[in-house]
C-alpha cells in the first residue's frame, strides 16, 4: 500500500492493520490515514473490506492485528449511517420518532428530551428535507425517503465524525441531491465524513480517497489514487477500459444502474496520464 503523502491533522490511523469479517480476512495488513475535516472516500469492488473497515471505525469490530486509532486530540462522536437499516412494517413509528432516535446516545436512560435535543431533530430533517414527512410512517415511505430518515437520524446524533455506507446508491435523485447536500455542508461545519462507494467518480470529487482491494492499495488524493496503476491492483484489469477520449471506465459489475434511479455522476474519469500509459505514451 502506498501512503501518498503525510497529513497533518487526521482523525483516523491505521498502522499494519489486520481485520476480518467471521473467519476471512477482509482487509490485510495496511497502514493509512484519513484527514479531520475533510470528505474521504472509501472506494473498491464487493468483497474488498470497504464495510468492514468503516464497522471497525465505527467500533464494532476489533483488529485481528495491528493498531486503528479514531479521534483528532479532541472528544470525537461518531454517527454511523448503514446502507440498509431493516424495519418491521408493522412497527406504528414515524419519521420523527425514527430521527429522535438519534438523540438516545446524548440523553442516557433516565433524561427527557429537551429544547437542544428537539432543535437538533429538527435541523436533521430540515436539512435532507423531511419535514413535511414528520408524522408519516416510516412503511409508507418510497425508498428514497427512508434512506434521507436514516441520514437524518444519524445527523441528530452528536458527531464530529460521520460514516455513509453507500449513501448514494440505488436512490432517486431527490435523495441523492439531498445526501449530496449534507456530504458537503457536513465539512463546512468542520466534521468528518468517510463514506463507502462503488463510483469512480464520486470517488474523484472527495478531498480524500481510500482504494480498497482486500487492502488498501492506495490512499491520497483523488488524482494521486485513482491512477491505473491503483485501480487494477483493486480491480483487476479486466474492468478497466479507456475510450478514445481519453477517459478511463471502469465497468463494476457490483454498481449496476437501475431504471429511474440516480445515475450519479459520469462514471468515469478523464486524465492524460492514464490515457497515455494505456497507450504506449502516443
Amino acid at each position: 500500500m502506498r501512503e501518498m503523502r503525510r497529513m497533518t491533522a487526521t482523525i483516523v490511523r491505521a498502522t499494519d492493520l489486520v481485520l476480518a469479517y467471521g473467519s476471512e480476512v477482509a482487509v490485510d495488513r495496511s497502514t493509512f490515514a484519513v484527514p479531520s475535516g475533510l470528505t474521504t472516500a472509501v472506494m473498491g469492488p464487493n468483497g474488498s473490506g470497504k464495510s468492514t473497515l468503516l464497522n471497525a471505525i465505527a467500533g464494532l469490530g476489533e483488529p485481528v492485528s495491528g493498531t486503528l486509532e479514531v479521534g483528532d486530540g479532541q472528544a470525537t462522536p461518531i454517527a454511523y449511517v448503514l446502507q440498509a437499516t431493516r424495519v418491521n412494517d408493522s412497527l406504528p413509528i414515524t419519521v420523527r420518532e425514527v430521527v429522535a432516535m438519534g438523540r438516545y446516545a446524548t440523553l442516557g436512560p433516565y433524561r427527557w428530551s429537551g429544547t437542544v435535543d428537539r432543535d437538533a431533530i429538527d435541523m436533521a430533517m430540515e436539512r435532507v428535507g423531511i419535514t413535511d414527512l414528520a408524522t408519516r410512517h416510516l412503511h409508507e415511505l418510497s425508498g428514497g425517503q427512508r434512506q434521507r430518515v436514516f441520514v437524518a437520524q444519524g445527523l441528530a446524533q452528536e458527531h464530529r465524525l460521520l460514516l455513509l455506507d453507500e449513501p448514494l446508491t440505488g436512490i432517486d435523485l431527490t435523495t441523492a441531491q439531498a445526501i449530496d447536500g449534507v456530504i458537503h455542508d457536513e465539512k463546512h461545519r468542520g466534521h468528518t465524513v468517510i463514506m463507502t462507494t462503488h463510483d469512480l467518480s464520486e470517488a474523484q470529487f472527495a478531498d480524500h480517497v481510500l482504494l480498497l482491494g482486500g487492502r488498501v492499495v492506495a490512499s491520497g488524493t483523488p488524482d494521486e489514487v485513482l491512477t491505473r496503476e491503483h485501480l487494477v491492483a483493486a480491480y483487476g484489469p479486466s474492468l478497466l477500459h479507456v475510450d478514445d477520449g481519453g477517459r478511463l471506465l471502469l465497468d463494476d459489475p457490483a454498481h449496476t444502474h437501475l431504471p429511474g434511479r440516480h445515475a450519479h455522476r459520469e462514471r468515469s474519469i478523464h486524465t492524460e496520464a492514464v490515457h497515455d500509459d494505456l497507450h504506449g505514451g502516443e
